[in-house]
């Protein structure tokens, strides 16, 4: 695996007083990071990748879809919990061709609902169509989740088959609530880690991503099953404790926010990747947003029969967001790395036509905007109204930067 998370390069440029440092892709893993001798002002970021986003349908598709790109970010591993689900190669086809009518300047690989629909047939004919992955989720624990899996079991035929093609699993790693079992949201997680253990044990090849993991458990379990084994960790949940959701429905979100060991734990392993790296092993966590957008009067209110919907919406500012937040846990050198390398090396998607280097300036005083209209309602972004400590400053099409350079 070739990655491009190298240790820092930090350097004056030349338009700029000695004091204006530039953070680019690190070099190599041997030279020592240079955050002591001057923070850098300017983080270059090449060929950013979201491998897990929403993008929804309709009129809500088209809002949300541009800010994949107006969030820095050139490749979408886009979920397939549209209503109907997407269960079918046809589907997932006709799915990414109306995403690139509405922008064509990101990669969108596109995934498959596990459902009874799903056959071994019917995973060839993904393979054949592009068709990267397929995402389960547990019945009823999340949007759009109600023809979800009540049991893997039934599914080895078609996990065989994914094993054969190389298509990946994506899981929603939670167990519904149960008061008998005494499972809630704050461990539904945990619950289901058993069920990602079996599922490696019956398929050591099949490459399993357990999605927007949330607790030291979690990412201990994914670091010791192996190199087909991965997780996402999500923007919001390097930022945010159980505190921050309840009895605040804008950060309310499935799996939700954790206890702050479990953040810590999170942010830990953010820096860890590249040791592990430095000793041999393959990089098993890296970005997928989760970003999840709901009309406004869907997050903020809720009724007596109907709880406020889930979801945490970030494409719109997610890189620099994400250089924010890794910068206040002195993970600023790691975001190349998170965001672009060791989920591109998982998923063996190298940098295409639509790439981007992309450079993220320091700001002060930027406020996040709070909402972007549509029809009579809105779509409000996490950290709406507060600052953000960058902001995208420029980006070049790496394809032509290559042909300059040739």
């Amino acid at each position: 695996m070739q990655s491009r998370d190298r240790a820092l390069t930090c350097r004056s440029t030349v338009s700029q007083p000695q004091s204006h440092r530039l953070l680019r892709p690190p070099r190599d893993h041997t030279q020592l990071p240079c955050f002591a001798m001057s923070a850098p002002t300017e983080v270059l970021v090449e060929s950013p990748a979201d491998f897990h986003v929403h993008l929804r349908q309709g009129e809500l598709s088209e809002i949300v879809t541009p800010h994949v790109r107006k969030g820095g970010f050139d490749l979408a591993y886009v979920m397939p919990n549209l209503k109907p689900p997407i269960t079918k190669t046809e589907q997932a086809v006709a799915y990414r061709e109306r995403l690139k009518a509405i922008d064509g300047s990101v990669d969108y690989l596109m995934t498959l609902y596990l459902s009874p629909d799903l056959t071994p047939e019917e995973v060839r004919k993904a393979k054949q169509a592009g068709i990267v992955g397929v995402k389960s989720y547990p019945r009823g624990v999340t949007t759009n989740s109600d023809g979800g899996i009540e049991s893997y079991e039934v599914y080895y035929p078609v996990f065989e088959e994914m094993q054969k093609c190389d298509l990946v699993l994506n899981l929603h790693g939670e167990v519904p609530s149960d008061a008998a079992s005494n499972t809630c949201v704050l461990n539904a997680e945990n619950a289901f880690l058993p069920h990602l253990k079996k599922l490696h044990e019956a398929f050591p090849k099949l490459r399993i991503v357990l999605e927007h993991a949330t607790t030291r458990a979690a990412v201990d379990l994914v670091k010791s099953l192996g190199d087909t084994v991965a997780c996402t960790i999500t923007a919001h949940h390097l930022a945010m404790t159980v505190d921050d959701w309840a009895g605040q429905s804008w950060n309310y979100c499935k799996p939700v926010a954790k206890y702050p060991s479990d953040r810590q734990a999170l942010q830990e392993v953010v820096h860890q990747v590249h040791t592990d790296l430095t000793a041999g092993r393959s990089p098993q966590v890296f970005l997928g947003s989760d970003s999840a957008p709901h009309l406004a009067h869907t997050k903020s209110v809720a009724t007596p029969s109907q709880p406020c919907a889930a979801g945490v919406y970030t494409s719109p500012i997610l890189l620099p967001f994400l250089a924010h937040i890794l910068e206040s846990f002195g993970a600023l050198d790691r975001l190349q790395g998170f965001v672009s390398d060791y989920g591109r090396a998982f998923y063996r998607q190298p940098a295409g036509a639509n790439a981007r280097q992309v450079i993220l300036r320091r700001v002060r005083g930027i406020r996040v905007e709070d909402t972007w209209p549509l029809g009579g309602d809105c779509v409000v972004p996490f950290w709406a109204g507060k600052e953000i400590g960058w902001e995208i400053s420029d980006a070049k099409s790496l394809v032509l930067l290559g042909t300059l350079m040739s």
